[in-house]
């Protein structure tokens, strides 16, 4: 059966009044994935990087949200993260 596994670069900072959040590198994720399936009995079906609008902010549910807003009267902020599709091994 067809699975994935999302790696997201952590929030190492919320934002605050006039201060925006920040973030863990893009290359941290690829770290963690690269961790995860040293680790894991999966065979990798496919990877990508998607990108997604305000997947931190409170109104979202993150990557696995299936409707993510945007609007052209407030700021939005992309992400970019890494999908791992796979298989479990047998």
């Amino acid at each position: 059966m067809l699975k994935f596994k999302d790696f997201i670069p952590e929030m190492t900072e919320k934002p605050g009044w006039l201060r925006e959040g920040t973030y863990a590198s893009f290359e941290a994720a690829v770290d963690a994935a690269n961790q995860w399936l040293s680790v894991n009995n999966v065979k990798l079906v496919n990877l990508e990087t998607v990108v997604l609008p305000n997947l931190w902010s409170r109104f979202e549910e993150g990557s696995t949200d299936s409707s993510i807003g945007t609007s052209g009267d407030s700021p939005s902020r992309w992400n970019q993260f890494l999908r791992c599709w796979y298989t479990e091994e047998d």
